[in-house]
């Protein structure tokens, strides 16, 4: 009685309709099938589940003993409950051949099956070459050691930090706990959010996107809240200024270099050959007819590397009868359609970049003055403002396509992040907005006088905010953070849209193969509901732990 008290009242609903839940998809062939594709379950995973555990387990147990540890109530027996278990764990990892198949899963799906010599090539799932198996083993049978006697050397430095006569104060014990933390911690974030999880790949992608898009989105709003904060003075005035001059005379330098001359030579009966790095803006004049005396329907074109390219094509009487090309390359018997003259694509980029940065810095550095505020406050306030204006998915569209795109034609294809990495940046892009807010109202929550006392004391700027301000503050956003990282974890199955396998992308990918009416459906919502109660549950505790009261 009293668990079921403890219980919301809205979820003793989901409670009494568990049992039905599992009897559903324990009895029914559709609903295993559909939960198994939108888990992303693969053939033969069931081999990669003792070392995930084992590993999981190992450094889960290595966090417990800190936690434990800086509890105000000592507990030593849970503390030493919690050391021997991954000790244990630590000496199954080493005794066994456990954690080999999950480890040679990972690195397996963590390179190209179609470039990379690791893999066997055309085999699913994918398995290592007999090379690259005995490599991962070699690595493992020095790694595994190494985090055994770290684990060992910082449960000891701990354990002697707490025999001193003040161990808060123990220069020991902060090793043991950097130590401990460190190394369990890195092994932890490696396993869960990097680490590829075969037997639950769908499932663990909706949990890495929304975990790593919350925490990237909660740096971006105190960053957000941060440049709000800053002081006007002058000295940052002159700097915008100046910023905003010597951008605007790059970018007149850009744009003043010289132009390049180029013809458009031969005739318009069959295609137009378009020579590379010609001027975009060209092109399509060339295609669309945007000069004088040019046909009104659109001309084909077909592009060649060099100008002799094209001119050996209309010799040869291909499609091709015509060609665009630098003056100096045209033929002198060519029959001259258009001559003009055009920047190059690549200083007329730079230069209306630049003038782009210098326009804004201008108006921050005039909406600074004007209002006497720092000018990078007004450009986070305004990057706040317009995130919060536009859709999640057209943020996520945004970022995943055109800019990732236009990214990577900039810089010739040495950045081209993932789709999941790409749909990460997206949501954390536009949650850190709305986290920024609340990140903001809170800090206004604190009462100036907590902040004069501060100043009192001889506590700078940034000593008041991480000792005086945010511990305050934080205590006041639980709530509202916890509801962003329920909102978050839902929104994920946007990302489905950039062909991310997540469980929504699962989900439409076994309904168009089963054509099954409700059961990819149920078997998805069902998993939401599950994730969102645990998160919710998550946040209860931390709300428990500080003691926030619900008014």
């Amino acid at each position: 009685m009293l668990f079921i008290k403890s219980v919301r009242p809205s979820n003793l609903i989901i409670l009494a309709a568990l049992p039905f839940i599992v009897y559903l998809f324990a009895s029914s062939p559709d609903y295993q099938r559909s939960l198994q594709a939108i888990l992303g379950v693969e053939p033969g995973s069931s081999a990669f589940v003792p070392g995930f555990l084992l590993l999981s387990i190992a450094f889960a147990s290595g966090l417990a003993v800190l936690v434990l540890s800086k509890m105000k109530v000592a507990r030593p027996r849970l503390t030493i409950a919690a050391a021997l278990l991954g000790l244990v764990a630590t000496a199954a990892i080493l005794a066994g051949d456990m954690v080999h198949p999950f480890i040679a899963s990972v690195v397996a799906n963590s390179v190209d099956p179609f470039k990379s010599d690791l893999v066997v090539k055309g085999v699913t799932p994918r398995q290592l070459t007999s090379e690259a198996d005995v490599m991962v083993r070699h690595v493992e049978a020095w790694i595994w050691p190494a985090y055994a006697l770290l684990l060992v050397a910082g449960l000891g430095l701990l354990a002697a930090g707490n025999r001193a006569v003040v161990p808060a104060e123990s220069a020991v014990r902060r090793a043991g706990v950097w130590l401990l933390a460190v190394v369990n911690g890195a092994g932890l974030a490696f396993v869960f959010l990097i680490a590829y999880v075969a037997f639950a790949s769908g499932l663990a992608t909706t949990i890495r996107a929304a975990i790593a898009a919350y925490l990237l989105a909660a740096a971006l709003g105190l960053v957000w809240v941060g440049l709000q904060k800053l002081r006007y003075t002058r000295s940052s005035l002159m700097v915008f200024i100046v910023m905003t001059v010597g951008l605007a005379a790059l970018s007149a330098w850009f744009l003043l270099q010289p132009r390049d001359g180029y013809v458009l030579a031969g005739t318009l009966g069959g295609k137009i050959g378009i020579v590379t790095n010609t001027p975009s803006g060209l092109i399509g004049a060339v295609r669309f007819g945007q000069y004088e005396g040019a046909p009104k329907t659109e001309t084909p074109v077909r592009t060649f590397v060099t100008p002799q390219q094209a001119i050996d094509a209309i010799g040869k009487k291909q499609d091709v009868s015509g060609a665009l090309l630098p003056a100096a390359s045209v033929p002198s018997d060519w029959p001259v359609i258009w001559r003009t003259q055009a920047l190059n694509d690549r200083d007329r980029a730079a230069g209306i970049t630049f003038a782009v940065v210098a326009i804004v810095i201008g108006l921050l550095t005039l909406g600074g003055f004007l209002h006497r505020r720092h000018p990078l406050s007004i450009g986070s306030e305004f990057i706040v403002d317009t995130i919060r204006g536009i859709p999640m998915l057209v943020i996520v569209l945004y970022v995943g396509l055109p800019l990732s795109g236009a990214l990577k034609d900039a810089t010739q294809g040495v950045f081209d992040p993932p789709n999941l990495m790409r749909g990460i940046v997206a949501m954390a892009l536009a949650y850190s907005a709305y986290l920024a807010e609340i990140f903001r109202s809170g800090i206004n929550a604190i009462p100036a006088g907590q902040i004069e006392a501060a100043a009192s004391i001889g506590l700078n700027r940034w000593q008041t905010a991480r000792l005086v301000i945010l511990p305050q503050a934080f205590r006041i956003i639980i709530p509202p953070l916890g509801n962003e990282l329920i909102a978050i974890l839902k929104d994920t199955s946007l990302l489905s849209i950039l062909s991310i396998r997540d469980i929504t992308q699962r989900m439409r990918e076994f309904q168009s193969a089963s054509f099954l009416p409700f059961a990819p459906y149920n078997s998805a919502a069902v998993l939401y509901i599950l994730l969102t109660l645990a998160a919710a549950s998550f946040v209860s505790l931390v709300e428990k732990k500080y003691d926030v009261k619900h008014r």
